[in-house]
């Protein structure tokens, strides 16, 4: 079976690719495959992240193991493992300094074509630009700072305590 996938550049602009991909492809096959679509060398440091409906992200699965904490390789899982059509979606972020961030949905699982190669691009639609777009962050937090610090005012802290 063949997986088709958008992957969404996270701008205000319309930049997208559509990709197909077998089943039994791992995601560090659909991170070069993704590399190559949008034009990047694939030399930096990527990673995809499960998650839900609302893009809300979840476990990391990186390119390289980093040392630390134990973490979910690419080249160890398969797209099957992660990409259904009960959780359709993926985070990817390409260059953790640029932070290129997209968003990668599985749109349809066919049957493969005879005489067609894979992994192949179906379409493209916008250029990439020069540098990643803007990160805008809406939440505020819950904690007004100033309020919370005026409370502990009369509670006799010694500055000097040690």
């Amino acid at each position: 079976m063949i997986y088709k996938i958008r992957v969404i550049l996270d701008s205000e602009e319309d930049i997208f690719r559509d990709l197909e991909i077998e089943e039994h492809a791992t995601l560090e096959d659909l991170h070069n495959t993704v590399t190559q679509a949008f034009g990047f060398l694939g030399n930096e440091m990527a990673s995809f992240y499960t998650c839900d409906e609302q893009w809300n992200q979840d476990e990391e699965i990186a390119l390289f193991d980093m040392g630390g904490s134990e973490v979910r390789l690419m080249g160890e899982t398969g797209m099957t493992d992660v990409l259904t059509e009960e959780s359709p979606k993926l985070i990817y972020v390409y260059d953790f300094l640029s932070m290129w961030t997209f968003f990668v949905e599985l749109a349809d699982i066919v049957p493969k074509e005879d005489g067609r190669n894979y992994p192949n691009l179906l379409f493209s639609f916008g250029e990439l630009p020069d540098s990643p777009p803007e990160k805008r962050f809406e939440s505020k937090p819950s904690i007004d700072f100033d309020d919370v610090t005026d409370q502990y005012d009369d509670l006799d802290f010694d500055e000097n305590w040690n």
